[in-house]
Parts: C-alpha cells; structure tokens; sequence
C-alpha cells in the first residue's frame, strides 16, 4: 500500500489515506518521491480559490523522485535518452497539452490549451497517484520527465520549486536588459528566483518589494541591490523610494509575482513611462483591483504582459540553472521547513502565514 496526504475537499483539513500500488502501463513510470514542494498555490486549493479542481486532490504539483519502475518502452527524457531505473528525476507537471488545438499551433501558448491538466491541481486522486505529497507518483505515457544533472541536490531544485520556472518565464517576457533597473513586487520562491535571474540577464540594478522580513532576508543573500518592506511602508512611501533609487523615473521592468490583486495597480506606478509590466503572480481569483486607466496605463506608455504557467522549457531550463548558479545563489538556504506526510496541514498553515521561505514535503 501506499501513503499519501489528500485534500479532500476547499477548507477541510489535510488527511492521509492509502492506494494500492499501481500497475505500470507501457510508456508510464512509477517514482518513490523524495520530496514535493508546498507552493502558495496549495494554500489557494485548500481555500478553495481556483475554479475546476477535481477534489479529492493529492497536492504536490511539483516533485522529485527516484525511477523505481518504468512500463514497457523504452520511455524517453526531455532529451531524448531511455529513462532507467534509479535515476533522480523531475517532471512537467502539466499533462495532456495537445499539440494541436488553436493555442498550441497557431498562438504558440501552450500554456492555453483547453487539454492541459496539472498534477496535484487538476487530476483527481480518485484516478491515481497524480500528486507529491504522496510515497510514490505515477507519472501517465506522456508526461515530460527531466533527470536532475549529476551533482545537483534534489532539495536545491525543490528549493526553488515551480517558482523558478515560472520566474523564468516571466524575465524572459520581461526581455530583461543589460543595465536595466528590475523591481520585483514578492519575496516568496516565484519572487526570489525572478529576482536571481534578472541579475543573470545583467540587470544593473535588482529591488525586491516585498516582506516578511524573512524572506526580504533571503533576497539580500541572493544579491539584490535594495529591498523595501511592506510591512513599514504605505504604498506612495514605496513608489518614492523606487524613484529614488532610479534617478526619478522608476523601474525599466517591474515583474509582480505576489498574488496580491492590489499589488498590481502598484506595480505599474513602480514602472517608468513606457517601460515594461509583468504580471505572473495572480494565478489564482482572490479579488479584483482598480487602476486608472489614463495615468496608470495610457499616457505612461506602459507595456503590461500576462504570464500564465510554464512549460517544459521553462522547466528544462531551470534544472539547467539551479545546477549552474549553484555557487553563486545558495538554493538549498530557502528552505525553512521540511514535513512528512502526516504534517501537511501544518505546512499549508505556516506557509499560509508567511512563517517560511520555503517549505518541503518529504514523505
């Protein structure tokens, strides 16, 4: 039998519950999970903020695991290599995109196919081991599996999580420049790998706006020029302060990755006249917010881009990343917490309070 923890339904409390152990199909793979990370979109499940979930959900949309069993093949990596048993890997949580709907073909944003579903977001544990928090995953013909590089610990990659690939999406959107001034609205993971990749793309100067104080913590240890903190500072207090620090102007590109809806009118006063707005942090509906449309938008001349999800290039990337930059920016050091599977609950609170930068499942 195997052990996960499953959301049974929006605000009821995690529970753990036994599965059998699958049957490997041709072209699947079973991994024994080393860790799942607690991401703030798991906060927003149990809260019951995005539409469509299948509760009951086991969460964990991002993993690592060791190939345990593999069904008839050969079942081939990202790159093109048969996948073998004992190998550490990682995986695009994103299942069934088509390849061929309207989004996939013509408007290249494969992040928009109708057929996408998300492991530990949008596939029900009724139908399988389809989530980290659980002893094992199974992971369905198809699914887009990346080995960690030699070298590379597993709990550097999940430090970072769905953050880093999402992050990497929104700077390359971003078309971060050598010498431009880059204001990242949030400190959590998503935030805090933005901000580390500005600085690979040569950004002259990196501001994280964001708190807690733990977390603004971890942005001065990965480098960034300024941080400003919500907690003591109103909004006109923080707009100031950015102009200050950019001779007037404000940010060339802001990337908002807070989950906040009123971060976002903020966001664009933080950005100069005709720079450039990201906005990839408001995955899920927790509200609206207004902004004025001729002083915010039109006469600024303001660039104001959507960022939704990542794919597996994105992912690809980041393992390429966290691997590379390991010397530079202590990964693994975001970690605040780990938690086995009977501790989920308390993981989705302290993460839901802002206790932790990072926080693992490790069943």
């Amino acid at each position: 039998m195997i052990t996960a923890s499953v959301m049974r339904e929006p605000r009821a409390p995690m529970e753990l519950r036994t599965f059998e152990r699958p049957d490997v199909e041709p072209g699947a793979v079973l991994l024994k999970t080393l860790g799942s990370e607690v991401c703030g979109t798991d906060v927003h499940l149990q809260q019951g903020h995005l539409a469509g979930v299948p509760y009951p959900i086991i969460p964990g949309h991002v993993a690592v695991g060791v190939v345990e069993e593999i069904g008839d093949g050969p079942v081939l990596d990202v790159s093109g290599a048969p996948l073998e048993v004992g190998q550490v890997v990682t995986y695009l949580d994103v299942y069934g995109t088509c390849g061929r709907c309207w989004y996939c073909t013509v408007a290249h944003a494969s992040t928009r196919c109708p057929n996408r579903k998300v492991y530990g977001v949008t596939m029900s544990s009724d139908d399988g081991l389809y989530g980290g928090w659980s002893e094992h995953v199974y992971l369905r013909p198809g699914v887009h599996v990346i080995p960690l590089p030699e070298g590379l610990d597993w709990r550097a990659f999940l430090a970072v999580g769905c953050g880093m690939p999402t992050a990497l999406h929104a700077v390359t959107l971003a078309d971060v420049a050598f010498g431009d001034t880059v204001v990242v609205q949030g400190a959590g993971p998503v935030g805090l790998s933005a901000a580390a990749l500005a600085q690979l793309r040569g950004a002259g100067q990196v501001i994280v706006v964001g708190g807690p104080d733990v977390r603004l913590k971890a942005a001065r240890r990965f480098g960034v020029d300024a941080v400003i903190s919500i907690e003591s500072t109103t909004e006109a207090e923080r707009i100031e302060a950015v102009r200050e620090l950019t001779g007037g102007r404000g940010a060339d590109v802001t990337v908002e990755a807070t989950g906040v809806p009123a971060a976002v009118p903020e966001g664009m006063r933080l950005t100069r006249d005709a720079g450039r707005y990201v906005v990839v942090g408001q995955y899920s509906n927790v509200g609206d917010a207004s902004f004025n449309p001729h002083l915010d938008l039109n006469q600024k001349h303001l660039d104001v881009r959507g960022c939704w999800g990542s794919d597996v290039g994105h992912v690809f990337r980041s393992v390429q990343v966290v691997a590379r930059y390991g010397h530079q920016f202590p990964w693994a050091e975001l970690i605040s917490a780990e938690y086995d599977l009977s501790q989920t609950q308390q993981a989705l609170d302290d993460v839901a309070a802002g206790r932790t930068v990072k926080a693992l499942i490790v069943p």
